[in-house]
């Protein structure tokens, strides 16, 4: 495989024809709409829920024009939930650069969140395909509840690995999921075609979010766009810490636990726990699990035969476990 310098490149076509959508799906007679919502929506970020879709579409052997002005709709989605992310989260960082509600407040980057969503859900009514919609409208509940479980579990050490799988699948991997199932949908392709897009997807999804959990202990924040520590300074107990945590005695995690809680934890403290993570195989077990997923999203498109878009599809399954960013 291509490393990640160049590795997206080959997809660069794609990825034009996807921002010519988004940058239609902004206009507005509220100028500060189009301004925060280029910013958000346009200032970054990968594409891969949008290149998911049409790639899903095509190998289901559906190319029309509509297939980039529908594939806008996933990555309205993604951003809406980002930005209502981070104002739950009170960040500041977004992509390496200050976040949407830190420059123009909570309120404005909630009500831009909004508009995208609505802007969505009108390309999505405008479809009329009644399968369509209710994938879609069930997507949109499940990321909901996914990112009310994660501020209900927002500095409980004793989350368990399957409340974290819980999690992710419904915050992060159910949108990619949905993706890659509507390109089988919008190609009228068989129920097993569409179920299996959809479990390729929702097993790409949690390696994904995996990979971006690991990053939070190993990457900079020119990588990977946030500070290190980032998850853990917001009360995120995700899968590294989890696995580092079962390397602790009871005492020294109490008393860890009371810190981060109670925001008494200094910056020593931080690299305690971040040099827990690194040091104890934590990492490692979180890869091979990624792996595993990534695994068992390449299984799911056995039903498929071999094209230059299926393998397009396994490369990027391999590349989101591979990436350094």
């Amino acid at each position: 495989m291509k490393d990640d310098s160049n590795f997206l490149d080959q997809f660069a076509p794609y990825f034009s024809k996807i921002n010519e959508e988004l940058d239609k799906i902004l206009d507005s007679d509220v100028s500060l709409i189009r301004e925060v919502g280029k910013y958000s929506l346009l200032g970054g970020g990968k594409r891969l829920r949008s290149l998911f879709f049409i790639l899903s579409c095509q190998l289901c052997n559906y190319n029309e024009k509509d297939i980039y002005t529908i594939s806008a709709i996933f990555e309205c989605l993604h951003a809406a939930s980002l930005l209502h992310d981070d104002v739950l989260d009170n960040a500041s960082i977004r992509r390496g650069r200050s976040s949407a509600n830190k420059i123009w407040g909570n309120s404005t980057a909630v009500l831009v969140g909004d508009f995208l969503f609505s802007r969505s859900s009108r390309i999505l009514v405008e479809q009329k395909h009644v399968e369509f919609l209710k994938i879609l409208a069930d997507t949109a509940t499940r990321m909901t509840e996914g990112q009310m479980l994660e501020l209900i579990n927002t500095h409980n050490w004793s989350i368990t690995k399957k409340e974290y799988t819980g999690i992710i699948t419904s915050k992060t991997a159910a949108l990619i999921s949905a993706a890659c199932a509507s390109g089988g949908i919008m190609a009228g392709a068989k129920k097993e075609n569409i179920q299996s897009l959809k479990n390729f997807g929702l097993n790409v999804g949690i390696a994904f979010q995996i990979v971006d959990d690991i990053f939070d202990y190993t990457s900079t924040i020119e990588k990977s766009g946030k500070p290190i520590g980032n998850d853990l300074k917001e009360g995120k107990i995700t899968l590294p810490l989890i696995y580092a945590l079962a390397y602790l005695d009871e005492g020294e995690r109490d008393r860890l636990e009371h810190l981060f809680k109670n925001g008494k934890a200094s910056e020593k403290d931080y690299s305690r726990v971040i040099g827990l993570v690194k040091d104890n195989g934590a990492i490692k077990k979180c890869r091979k699990d990624a792996i595993s997923y990534a695994n068992l999203a390449e299984t799911q498109l056995r039903l498929f035969p071999h094209s230059p878009v299926k393998e397009s599809l396994l490369e990027l399954n391999r590349f989101i476990v591979n990436r350094s960013y």
